[in-house]
């Protein structure tokens, strides 16, 4: 078993979360498509739903906000359209994202920008979270371009 799907499937059991043979296709398709981009949440629900004719909406929705709650996959929304992407890195959860605004390619940035400059200008607040990515051209994109 892959490593991703292993480490997927851990956090499940941890969570008190049945494996079935959805949830791991589930997270087969995730793993296969959805690990360097972010992936349209409709292509997910269309994939399920070929596989398993059965299996609701709801259901499929519910199990992606699962994910995304126990930190499997993390999601975007932009606009009126909903995406996630396979978890990068299951040891250090806390990263931002540059997006390829052509290609979609995801790059995994180390650093936070969330600085003590910025929240200083916070007094009395505690902050719950943040998002920050970046958004432009990966290089192959930019060499297509140019040429």
């Amino acid at each position: 078993m892959p490593a991703a799907i292993e480490q997927a499937t851990k956090v499940l059991k941890e969570n008190n979360f049945k494996i079935t043979k959805q949830r791991r296709a589930m997270i087969e398709f995730l793993v296969g498509t959805a690990t360097h981009k972010f992936v349209e949440v409709t292509s997910i629900d269309d994939f399920m739903r070929k596989t398993f004719p059965n299996m609701s909406h709801n259901t499929i929705y519910r199990n992606i906000s699962e994910f995304a709650n126990l930190g499997i996959v993390e999601r975007q929304v932009q606009g009126d359209r909903a995406s996630v992407k396979f978890q990068c890195d299951f040891q250090h959860e806390h990263h931002h994202h540059f997006i390829c605004s052509n290609c979609g390619k995801v790059i995994e940035l180390k650093d936070c920008p969330l600085s003590p400059e910025i929240t200083s200008q916070l007094t009395g607040c505690e902050v719950t979270g943040h998002l920050f990515q970046i958004y432009g051209l990966c290089p192959q994109c930019v060499n297509l371009m140019n040429n």
